[in-house]
């Protein structure tokens, strides 16, 4: 069953270590003896090369093209080893990897020769594989002639899958393999041990990113942020990055926006034993839109993320045998002292406060009584608020909520049950009050809207991007008089109408809604529609407004009121001035420049009594 690829026998073996000769009968009849069932089911895979492969696109997101094809493997369909996890498991406890990788090689590039010649072949390699046996140039070449390919069309993708590999030389294959014309990818970047070691030793042509930093990117700012890092080293390195393990539109659009050069995944192709020839149109269509993918909801001040580890004050704990007149010379020597935690060993079991030492203590004949008893008999509190240093600073505050005499004791913060220091309510607070400064910047307390911290951040992305946009600043008119009139909570119910009314107007794929602040919106179109999505909100509210009114006032058609000079005034239902203006890319150097261009629009706007659009057009 010998396909001679070469007519020296000798250059068989060698060529058996680089690309695909295969087996003799006689080395078969050495493992088929005394093997168990996978066993056997592994020689013969190897012997009848019963092997299939499939190819995964690889597709080119700047313009949506198929690049080339990572080949897969797969064993015989309906047994243990058809997936490659077990087929190889089952070659290694055979002692026969080395075997199948070299089958598995063979067959993906004979299939991919006969179906395929004018795309990359992305082919897997263990740096194992790499360094067992240096192949014959001439032989390698004579081989890929054979079946009709170029060294320049085949990509050696390396896996890394063992703690400790020899760098030297490994690089020294890798080069090997660079001059005969081969290029090299990195595979599973950020999964193995060292694979940013791998890199910087290899310096590989393309780096694919490992599929768990894609898997929900558009909800994860830490994955985002790793790769945005991992393109940025890439680009100043030279490589191209690939995004492996891409599922959905909001994970592609996400890609797309950090200028990620190639994707793989379902979204784009699965694996099939015929290439496919192109993408989907609708993955066609999202690539070639000049968009950004816009973030509605993944902006959460990292304060929200604080624990209570920020609060660790440490204090020397007392033990519970200290006596009680131990104690009071340790508070009436350091007045800083407000409480003393007690412990057994390093388990906290109470708390002594300032207050309560100092009230028993000074009362007639108590030092008396109690002075020389140990300290946990008595006046310790048996029951003190013990947290981890793990909890979350609001979790923390719900608690104290609930039981405020923690606020004034103080708490004990432990690290699993072992103790580390002590907490103070009022720093608690000083952190709760800092947070919730901190979060009415990136979202608003009333509406759950981004605040001016993103919407800034999305006006500077979308500057940079070059894309084209619309930016349109929604403000309430005879606001006021209706909160004077009604009252906050009114007021505030209107204000969430607003922002339910922006949200279900817009596409949420391509814009986004931000609060400024007050009865001040921004909202962000990449819509092509936006113009008539803005009449369709005016048009909404003038329907739905009279509703929030009393039925005196909607008979009157509004509200009457003195204004700040005492004049009677009669104010029209509540409305909407809206100032927009277009942006093509180069337009404007800045966002500070831009959101002043809209300020203008929206002056503009209401100037116009009642529910408006303004369009700058004079730019």
């Amino acid at each position: 069953m010998k396909h001679e690829l070469i007519e020296s026998t000798s250059s068989i073996t060698n060529l058996a270590y680089s690309w695909g000769a295969q087996w003799g009968d006689a080395q078969y009849m050495l493992f088929e003896k005394n093997r168990a069932t996978d066993a056997q089911l592994v020689t013969n895979i190897l012997k009848n090369r019963q092997l299939t492969s499939v190819y995964q696109p690889i597709v080119s997101l700047q313009n949506a093209d198929i690049y080339g094809f990572e080949g897969l493997i797969r064993g015989p369909a309906e047994t243990p080893l058809h997936s490659p996890l077990g087929l190889f498991e089952a070659a290694k406890a055979c002692q026969l990897l080395t075997e199948m990788e070299h089958l598995s090689r063979q067959v993906v590039l004979e299939n991919y020769a006969a179906t395929c010649k004018t795309r990359k072949l992305f082919l897997n390699n263990t740096p194992e594989m790499l360094l067992l046996a240096t192949p014959n140039k001439g032989e390698t070449l004579a081989y890929l002639a054979r079946l009709g390919l170029e060294p320049k069309q085949i990509i050696i993708e390396i896996t890394e899958q063992t703690r400790n590999m020899d760098y030297s030389q490994l690089r020294k294959a890798v080069q090997y393999y660079r001059d005969i014309g081969f290029e090299i990818a990195m595979d599973d970047l950020g999964e193995g041990f060292s694979s940013l070691r791998l890199w910087s030793e290899l310096k590989p042509d393309y780096v694919k990113i490992d599929k768990h930093f894609i898997h929900h990117i558009h909800e994860d700012q830490v994955k985002f942020e790793f790769v945005r890092s991992i393109q940025q080293i890439a680009r100043n390195a030279g490589a191209k990055v690939i995004a492996e393990g891409i599922e959905c539109h909001e994970e592609l659009s996400i890609i797309k926006d950090l200028k990620i050069d190639f994707g793989q995944g379902y979204y784009l192709g699965r694996p099939e034993a015929n290439l496919i020839q192109s993408v989907a149109a609708e993955v066609r269509k999202q690539l070639s839109r000049n968009t950004l993918h816009l973030y509605q909801n993944s902006y959460i001040a990292l304060d929200h993320r604080s624990n209570v580890s920020k609060l660790l004050k440490y204090i020397q704990p007392i033990p519970a045998a200290m006596s009680n007149n131990d104690v009071m010379r340790l508070i009436e020597a350091d007045s800083s002292i407000h409480m003393l935690p007690v412990v057994n060993g390093e388990t906290p079991i109470g708390l002594i406060t300032r207050y309560a030492m100092i009230d028993n203590l000074a009362r007639p004949f108590r030092r008396e009584l109690y002075g020389a008893r140990r300290c946990a008999e008595t006046f310790m509190d048996k029951n003190p608020l013990i947290v981890d240093k793990s909890m979350s600073l609001k979790a923390l505050s719900d608690i104290i909520a609930e039981e405020a005499h923690h606020f004034s004791n103080g708490f004990i913060i432990t690290d699993n049950g072992r103790y580390l220091g002590i907490g103070r309510g009022q720093d608690l607070l000083r952190e709760v009050t800092q947070m919730q400064i901190n979060a009415a910047r990136y979202a608003n307390p009333i509406t759950l809207l981004p605040g001016n911290v993103p919407i800034n951040e999305q006006l500077d992305r979308l500057l940079a991007s070059e894309c084209f946009f619309s930016v349109c600043y929604f403000d309430l008119d005879t606001f006021k008089p209706y909160n004077d009139t009604y009252g906050f909570r009114r007021g505030d119910e209107i204000i969430s109408y607003i922002a339910r009314l922006l949200m279900n107007h817009v596409d949420q794929s391509l814009d986004f809604v931000g609060h400024i602040g007050g009865d001040d919106f921004i909202v962000i179109f990449q819509s092509d529609d936006w113009q008539a999505r803005c009449s369709r909100i005016l048009e909404t509210l003038k329907q739905d407004v009279i509703g929030f009114y009393d039925e005196t006032h909607q008979v009157a058609g509004g509200i009457i009121a003195e204004d700040r000079q005492g004049n009677v005034v009669e104010y029209p239902f509540v409305s909407l001035s809206v100032g927009a203006v277009q942006v093509s890319p180069g337009q404007f150097s800045s966002q500070h420049e831009l959101s002043s261009a809209v300020s203008l629009a929206k002056k503009e706007a209401k100037k116009t009594p009642g529910n408006s659009l303004f369009v700058e057009r004079r730019r």
